[in-house]
């Protein structure tokens, strides 16, 4: 199978999967991060067709919607491509990817290194961060019946990976306890680059919140 046929039908496997997905976590969340990461990808030099597949993949099932099993998405993506017989050394290194792309509170140490993954981790953050990614914070926020916001609840800048997959915290707190980490935790120049304009507009973001929140005029 030529690469052009395999990432055809991965997006049809991805779609079909996803279709009834959390709007922040659904078909459109895939194709955002797609279209990042091969943006992205124009200024490396790097295995395309790596990217495209774990681009595709990377949230295939999110261990958010699994209660907590970070295993089933990479058994998922195996599967898949295991029955679209990829080549064994792209399958292990799109799982490898899958595995070690996530923030998971942001005290995560990957145990793979890639070009690769440092592009389709990069294009995944960049979509929780700017205007979609306000958007899909409060999108999640409402799907998980969270407040808004409430002054009496600080943000845990220091939660185990344990306590930030099982936080219910308002909304708000995740600007402080992921969002507003990222642009540090970017890995290519691209990555960096776009991540500082979206994330100056949460900053603006945040900052009128606060001000409606307290009445301003």
């Amino acid at each position: 199978m030529n690469n052009t046929d395999i990432i055809s039908k991965t997006i049809t496997f991805v779609k079909e999967k996803l279709k009834n997905a959390e709007g922040g976590h659904d078909w459109f969340h895939i194709e955002r991060v797609y279209k990042n990461a091969l943006s992205i990808a124009k200024d490396e030099v790097c295995n395309e067709t790596i990217v495209k597949l774990a681009a595709l993949l990377h949230d295939i099932a999110d261990s958010k919607f699994n209660n907590g099993d970070e295993g089933v998405g990479p058994e998922t993506a195996r599967a898949f491509l295991e029955s679209e017989e990829v080549d064994e050394a792209i399958i292990e290194h799109v799982i490898k990817i899958i595995e070690n792309i996530s923030f998971k509170g942001g005290n995560f140490k990957k145990d793979f290194l890639s070009i690769e993954l440092e592009i389709v981790q990069d294009a995944d953050r960049l979509d929780a961060l700017g205007a979609i990614g306000i958007a899909r914070a409060f999108n999640y926020g409402g799907f998980k019946n969270r407040a808004l916001y409430d002054p009496k609840i600080a943000p845990n800048l220091k939660m185990t990976k344990e306590e930030y997959k099982n936080s219910e915290a308002p909304t708000l707190n995740h600007f402080y306890e992921k969002l507003f980490l990222l642009k540090d935790k970017m890995n290519t120049p691209t990555g960096k680059q776009i991540a500082l304009e979206r994330h100056r507009f949460m900053e603006t973001f945040i900052a009128q919140f606060y001000a409606e929140w307290d009445g301003a005029k």
